[in-house]
């Protein structure tokens, strides 16, 4: 495959159309890492770097993944031959962490190589899936009715699962509210760490209202605290902040410290790492779905792509990005019908970016 000649970077932010809160902060916009890449045959491949602006859900923030873009992985790239994406993951190995950053530049690659193939993303992954049951996740609101009605809002169009967001003094109640409106709904609760141990009551309390999975209640190394959790409770615990790597997740694996997995492409580094986890957590006979960070339309392809894989059997949160942004980067816009989002056919990512839009909106553009 020909090197690849020019990668930029664009900082891009978007408004979301409604304010989201998580049990650590509030958010009405959103801050990501769009890369471009062309290779010396004048292909081209785009990647999303879907970190969050702040230090409250990794360490990595947008300020860092610009830096390790322009000094450490562009360079890697640009100097390098691979004639698989599956390859450039090697490129960086001395690296540790910036999982968001080497997943950006690595979807690009994923996404050139799948163009210039002619080859959907979905299909070089070993997708099988034509569509993706499409679960949407709800943030901490100012009262339990907002709730309910937002609650009313995305069952009525038909997603397959809610999430919820919980935090301390914002659980049991909602949930208790949600569960006795909606008794049939598939409903899972997500954390993002908030608790800790001595807090294990709400869990047990909990228990009792039939949820699909508690997601990461305690905080990411907490691993033998979930493990003692998800002894003395029946709902099966997720884990997302745990699992960075496959070390991670074999530890969380032979510990019992859940029994399902949320497999964020960004997270895990990249779209190769995130299919290892796939497989590695399928072996084990932990269940599987594709998380997100409420990605613009690069990314949420990728995740579509991901989520095609068979062992993917849970509503993955590759919701419709008109849930997020009245205008996205890409066209055709992702949309989910009747709680499906189709798998792409056309090749790479199987969606255009609006390179103008891009252009227009990126508050700084770094080129090598």
């Amino acid at each position: 495959m020909p090197r690849v000649s020019k990668i930029e970077s664009f900082r891009v932010s978007l408004p979301l159309v409604r304010a989201f809160e998580t049990s650590s902060h509030r958010k009405a916009y959103l801050e990501h890492i769009l890369i471009r890449i062309e290779d010396g045959d004048g292909a081209v491949g785009w990647g999303e770097i879907a970190s969050p602006s702040d230090p409250y859900y990794s360490p990595e923030t947008v300020d860092d993944c610009l830096l390790m873009v322009e000094r450490y992985l562009a360079p890697a790239l640009a100097d390098a031959d691979w004639e698989h994406p599956a390859e450039v993951g090697a490129l960086w190995a001395r690296i540790r962490g910036h999982n968001f950053a080497k997943a950006g530049v690595e979807m690009a690659c994923w996404d050139l190589w799948c163009r210039s193939a002619g080859t959907p993303l979905a299909r070089a992954l070993g997708g099988t899936r034509t569509a993706i049951a499409a679960g949407v996740s709800l943030g901490i609101e100012p009262t339990v009715a907002d709730l309910l009605a937002q609650v009313d809002r995305y069952a009525a169009e038909g997603y397959r699962r809610i999430k919820l967001k919980i935090a301390p003094g914002w659980d049991v109640e909602p949930v208790r509210a949600v569960r006795t409106a909606r008794p049939e709904l598939p409903l899972h609760v997500d954390a993002n760490g908030a608790y800790t141990e001595d807090q294990s009551a709400v869990f047990a309390e909990l228990d009792d209202f039939g949820l699909t999975m508690i997601e990461q209640p305690y905080a990411p190394g907490a691993l033998a605290a979930h493990a003692r959790l998800q002894a003395r409770i029946v709902t099966p615990l997720c884990l997302d902040e745990s699992v960075e790597d496959l070390d991670q997740l074999d530890t969380a694996i032979t510990l019992g410290a859940g029994r399902i997995l949320n497999i964020k492409v960004s997270r895990m580094g990249g779209l190769a790492p995130a299919r290892a986890a796939h497989d590695r957590a399928v072996a084990a006979d932990w269940r599987v779905w594709c998380g997100g960070m409420h990605e613009f339309g690069v990314g949420r392809a990728a995740n579509v792509a991901i989520a095609a894989l068979p062992g993917f059997t849970l509503p993955s949160d590759v919701s419709g990005s008109d849930k997020y942004y009245e205008r996205d980067v890409v066209e055709p816009p992702i949309r989910a019908v009747d709680g499906l989002v189709p798998v792409p056919s056309g090749p790479g990512l199987g969606h255009e970016v609006d390179e103008d839009l891009v252009r227009g909106l990126a508050s700084a553009v770094m080129a090598r």
